[in-house]
């Protein structure tokens, strides 16, 4: 009897609900297609196909806007749903994307949300809309499997492939393990894709000999990266793999464990974890690592707290000595020791940018991933014209890659007929910066993030410009709750809701990723927030070392997270 099975003797109702929502699923199918026919409801009535809904990428989301309007009218809540793709590496053709443009208009509501883990969010699709949506995305060989749920969700990588052949690999790479550690079942076929098995039933008995009947205790993320760029955050991530090149040839990844940002407030028992490098592998040997680092999780990971289910806390539970000598025991070899590597820049090149093979590659951000209006116009008539591809980064830019010389004056010629190139035109510290969605569709949601996020900035940039500090780049992350899709912990000025308007601010992560930000101030209004920051910048400008970014300024003059007594709440 393996370890999965012994605890999954125990009495269910011992473990959290949704371990039995799962086993007793018939793996994922629930009661989702008789939901979706049910029109008393725009949302899915039952609890349990919420939870499964997730493992085919959708979440059942709210209006929040109209919460307290539809109370008054006694109408049930604004029902909506946010889809999420698969994309592992973060690439698309421009015949996929124009598709999901179209998709965006027709079932969703006109916008598409470009995430920090490197894929598309449809928001305000309704749930008559979600099948439709779901073929539609299908006719350009996407899908939404395993994009949320206890599995591991979508594989991220660098930004952009193309750049060089080390890039081209680990890209290849992510899409190999988002495969590998796909569910088998066939629910989402079924559900979505009309495969006929879900009226005939399945021929034969099904078989997840990975994920069993109730998968894993919670979501699992993979993050793999090219140093020095870090532009995945590798160590907010369950397993990060770090390439190491020599002379331009791959030879293998660090292995980092234990990653994650979750953290609920007042609980001392939650918190973020970054990653730890607990060796070295062969690129031959990544698939069998991974998949033995996830059923380690799925044997040992906590099914009664879902609080404490990440293996961040699997590892703590048992120690990372533990579970490196469980690791290769199972694998049948040891790690090879750790090799040299540095992490230098998390931030996106911005602009032309030539790659190895001498194609073009042109970054332009975007305003926390928002594609709408105008731009989502000009990105249409972009991706009419080009013949490369376009790339997603996770701080929620793209890249329009692959663009042979003779065409660069054709897409610098749109690019400045849709005056992208003036969207370029933003401030350091605006470019290394982002929020989450929150309101009005997150239900974790406590506060404004993405909406707020333009008026934070605008301030921040003015109290910046006089400070002296106009163009340096300060990493800044608004996430509305303590959950940290931001991924707050890792930024140098970090914000996380707390209630309307209000928010706990972090301080001092490390420009490279490899420290987490403190807890300065709790519960605080702007004007609060801003009240803390500016005597810590003006103190950056005149001590600052040369090339010293404001996180790692702050960990050596010695500050600790303790707020000063002028800064201190009441």
């Amino acid at each position: 009897m393996t370890k999965r099975d012994a605890d999954l003797s125990q009495p269910l109702e011992k473990l959290h609900p949704n371990e039995t929502f799962k086993h007793d699923s018939s793996h994922l199918r629930g009661t989702i297609a008789e939901g979706l026919e049910d029109r008393i409801t725009a949302g899915l009535p039952s609890e349990g196909d919420q939870q499964l809904l997730k493992f085919h990428g959708t979440y059942q989301e709210e209006d929040r806007d109209l919460r307290q309007e539809r109370r008054q009218k006694r109408l049930e809540p604004a029902y909506e749903f946010m889809l999420r793709l698969r994309l592992p590496g973060g690439v698309c053709t421009p015949e996929q994307w124009l598709q999901l443009d179209e998709l965006a208009h027709r079932y969703g509501n006109g916008t598409m949300r470009l995430t920090t883990r490197q894929t598309f969010q449809f928001h305000g699709v309704l749930k008559w809309h979600l099948k439709p949506l779901l073929q539609g995305v299908d006719q350009v060989r996407l899908d939404s499997i395993a994009a949320c749920g206890d599995v591991n969700r979508n594989v991220i990588a660098n930004a952009n492939p193309f750049r060089s052949e080390v890039h081209r690999r680990t890209w290849e790479l992510a899409q190999q393990l988002s495969d590998h550690l796909l569910p088998k079942t066939r629910a989402y076929y079924e559900i979505w894709l009309d495969d006929q098995r879900l009226a005939e039933g399945p021929s034969e008995p099904e078989e997840e000999p990975l994920y069993g009947k109730t998968y894993l205790p919670r979501k699992f993320k993979i993050a793999l990266a090219v140093p020095p760029d870090n532009d995945v955050d590798l160590f907010a991530h369950d397993l990060g793999l770090i390439a190491i090149e020599e002379a331009g040839r791959l030879l293998g990844f660090n292995v980092s464990v234990g990653g994650g940002m979750g953290n609920t407030d007042g609980d001392s028992e939650t918190y973020p974890r970054l990653g730890e490098v607990i060796g070295f592998c062969l690129p031959e040997q990544v698939l069998k690592v991974a998949e033995t680092i996830v059923a380690i999780q799925r044997d040992y990971g906590n099914r009664k707290n879902r609080a404490r289910a990440r293996l961040k806390y699997t590892l703590d539970t048992h120690g990372t000595d533990w579970f490196v000598t469980e690791l290769e025991k199972r694998l049948g070899f040891r790690l090879e020791p750790r090799r040299p590597f540095r992490f230098t820049r998390r931030t996106d090149p911005v602009g032309w940018l030539q790659g190895e093979d001498g194609r073009w590659h042109y970054g332009l951000y975007i305003d926390c991933g928002r594609i709408k209006g105008a731009l989502m116009e000009a990105l249409r008539t972009i991706a009419q014209e080009h013949s490369g591809h376009i790339s997603l980064t996770c701080n929620q830019n793209l890249i329009l890659t692959g663009i042979e010389e003779q065409d660069r004056p054709r897409i610098e010629r749109l690019l400045g007929e849709h005056d992208l190139e003036e969207q370029n035109r933003i401030t350091p510290a605006r470019q290394a910066s982002f929020a989450c969605v929150a309101m009005p569709t997150c239900n974790l949601a406590m506060a404004e993030a993405e909406r707020y996020f333009p008026r934070f900035m605008e301030r921040f940039e003015e109290l910046l410009a006089s400070v002296g500090l106009k163009d340096d780049e300060i990493i800044v992350r608004i996430s509305g709750c303590p959950n940290g899709c931001a991924r707050p912990y890792l930024a140098e000025i970090g914000l996380t809701g707390r209630a309307p308007g209000k928010y706990n601010l972090y301080l001092g992560a490390s420009r490279a990723g490899e420290r987490l930000s403190s807890l300065y101030l709790e519960n605080i209004d702007e004007g609060r927030i801003f009240a803390a920051l500016t005597p810590l910048l003006q103190r950056y400008a005149g001590e600052r070392e040369p090339g010293e970014a404001f996180g790692d300024f702050l960990a050596r003059i010695g500050w600790d997270g303790t707020p000063p007594a002028e800064a201190s709440t009441e």
